[in-house]
């Protein structure tokens, strides 16, 4: 096997595969990019068994065969190489020779055929969607994952195609994103899947064209999503999410507007003083004010008043700081919409210019 080929074009692809594969695997060859010419082209593929990323470029100069390599050392060469160098890379034995210019550099190898085939079901449902739309979904549900939760399913985030209406949900158990938009056209099915957090990360990392369009296929134990020259594969999460729609069956208070940035900067300010492990604070309604304040063990306090449109009776709930945070900042607008259940059970945060998404941050006791 031997090619030669531009850092430009081999960099980015390259660098997004190696983002896939761990640091510390039980099998060897999984540190490993499998690199594989044939077809005037040469496919990349990197893998953990769970996430696989393949990249197909063009190739002008090679000899057809396939070898795996070091993943993070082959990128490290190629990243610290000159712009626009032409780089060869040639299987010689059981090593493979890297050169550039007056550069040299040998690489172990590993045999291509003990690579694992990532296992992949047939795929029954497909559409397709701009990359800008699918990742601004993803930008607004994900910070809502839960991370390490002994129940796996939340996971991951669960994606909802209902014929044309697409929705994905995230939830820690304490908070929860919901995201609703088009895909466009009639896809003639309902289906709903998780998707592994792992995926979604690395999902969102390679949508950096908002003008490209992303071909989704999908069956009940894996997802496949074809964007220009890349292949991103995840195996799904085997579980049902939660119903989470009797969160809408209930009674509220009347929306409360607040300037966004107004909020943003009190809750920050109260948070220092918060207890550290629970960032804590605490929300005091009253005729037109809105009083924030913070408590730690050090005996600390903290105390913001902002002035709000409210006349209902005065009521007093806590809240992670951070997951307001985490909610406000995904707005758009200069204003923030705070709904606050009767029984004092989940408050929504909304965006008055977009109903695409919502949050719902369950509060606290202090």
């Amino acid at each position: 096997m031997k090619f030669t080929i531009n850092r430009e074009q081999l960099l980015a692809p390259l660098q997004q595969i190696v983002s896939v594969i761990e640091r510390r695997q039980t099998m060897p060859i999984l540190s490993n990019v499998l690199i594989a010419v044939s077809d005037q082209s040469v496919v990349l593929t990197g893998t953990d068994l769970e996430i696989q990323i393949v990249a197909k470029l063009d190739l002008q100069d090679f000899d057809e065969g396939e070898i795996t390599v070091p993943a993070r050392k082959f990128l490290d060469i190629c990243r610290l190489l000159p712009s626009e160098a032409e780089i060869k890379i040639e299987v010689q034995g059981d090593k493979v020779k890297v050169t550039s210019g007056r550069s040299r550099f040998s690489l172990s190898s590993l045999d291509a055929d003990d690579y694992p085939e990532f296992s992949e079901a047939e795929l029954e449902h497909q559409f397709v969607i701009n990359a800008g739309d699918f990742k601004k979904a993803l930008s607004k549900t994900m910070f809502c994952m839960a991370n390490q939760d002994v129940r796996y399913y939340l996971n991951g985030l669960m994606m909802n195609v209902s014929n044309s209406k697409l929705k994905l949900v995230a939830s820690d158990g304490h908070r929860l994103s919901i995201y609703k938009g088009e895909i466009g056209v009639a896809t003639g099915f309902e289906e709903r899947i998780i998707i592994p957090r792992k995926g979604v990360l690395e999902l969102s990392r390679l949508l950096d064209d908002s003008d490209a369009e992303l071909n989704i296929q999908f069956s009940s134990s894996n997802i496949k999503i074809i964007i220009k020259n890349l292949v991103f594969s995840a195996k799904l999460v085997d579980a049902k999410y939660p119903d989470f729609s009797k969160v809408f069956e209930q009674e509220f208070f009347a929306p409360i507007n607040i300037p966004k940035q107004r909020l943003k900067e009190a809750l920050t300010r109260v948070a220092i003083l918060a207890n550290e492990k629970f960032k804590g604070v605490g929300f005091d309604m009253s005729e037109d004010l809105l009083k924030i304040s913070a408590h730690n063990p050090e005996h600390d306090e903290a105390e913001e008043e902002l002035m709000i449109e409210y006349q209902g009776e005065p009521l007093s709930i806590a809240f992670n700081a951070q997951y307001l945070l985490d909610a406000i900042s995904n707005l758009e607008s200069e204003e923030a919409v705070l709904t606050i259940a009767q029984n004092a059970s989940s408050c929504f945060i909304e965006d008055p210019s977009d109903e695409s998404f919502k949050f719902i941050v369950m509060p606290m006791r202090l």
